[in-house]
């Protein structure tokens, strides 16, 4: 797989379908790697150049020493751009890549046509949490973590139904970088943009799932009343909508992404 260099990182990344279409670019779940948008760029790799990665201390990228900062997980996907010779882009973020996404709508406007935040908030839970998380992995590993992951991000009926599917995030989880784990738990604690949404300018669209434990329907419509030109879709599903609702997930994101597009 192609790597590349953002600052003190090495990103993993894939890119999917032709590159003169316009680019989309996916981030990832905190616990997560790319992976987890296959039926995303499956679908959409013959409208979009579809570009995926993983977050720092995730999947193939590095892990430099923490704690990271929210400004330092968009920076990747704006020197991941840079590289691709990308200017101008579309963005869907999930869960903390949704959080990045917020980000890079404030902080880098010109570079993107669309941004997708899916089952986020502009804070996501409490700082002290956050660290407790993060020390606690750091002592004991991911293992503790990923057993009781699939209660968080799906519903149910999904885990009965789809065991393989959520034994594979959950194992990828457990197999991952405790310390990339815990210094993005470390970023998610101080992130915190509720202050600077309404600057916002680029399209928005927001994803909630009904059922969502972690980042919950009424943090998606507070987002929604601070971003000007946003709008909200509820989808019936847990915090991993885009896995568990795919059909669904899908035919949001084209429909507002075809929106001031020419595909």
């Amino acid at each position: 797989m192609p790597t590349f260099i953002s600052n003190d990182a090495t990103i993993n990344y894939a890119t999917f379908g032709d590159a003169s279409n316009p680019a989309l670019v996916f981030s990832n779940s905190l616990g997560t790697n790319y992976g987890m948008w296959q039926q995303q760029f499956n679908a959409l790799k013959e409208q979009f150049f579809v570009v995926c990665y993983d977050t720092r201390g995730h999947g193939a990228s590095s892990t430099p020493q923490g704690p990271y900062r929210l400004q330092q997980l968009g920076e990747d996907v704006i020197h991941l751009l840079d590289h691709l010779r990308i200017q101008h882009a579309a963005f869907c973020g999930i869960s903390m890549g949704g959080l990045t996404g917020q980000w890079l709508a404030i902080h880098y406007p010109e570079r993107f046509s669309h941004v997708v935040v899916c089952n986020t908030a502009a804070k996501i839970g409490q700082e002290q949490a956050w660290l407790d998380r993060a020390a606690l992995v750091r002592s004991q590993g991911l293992q503790s973590i990923a057993d009781t992951a699939a209660s968080r991000w799906f519903t149910v009926p999904f885990i009965q139904s789809n065991a393989a599917t959520v034994a594979t995030l959950s194992n990828d989880l457990g197999a991952g970088s405790p310390e990339g784990y815990a210094s993005c738990c470390e970023a998610l604690a101080k992130a915190d943009v509720r202050e600077q949404l309404k600057t916002i300018t680029v399209p928005v669209l927001i994803v909630a799932g009904r059922q969502d434990p972690v980042t919950t329907v009424a943090d998606a419509e507070f987002m929604q009343s601070q971003i000007p030109n946003s709008q909200l879709v509820e989808i019936d599903a847990s915090h991993i909508s885009n896995v568990e609702q795919p059909t669904t997930f899908n035919q949001n994101l084209m429909n507002f992404l075809q929106m001031n597009v020419c595909l």
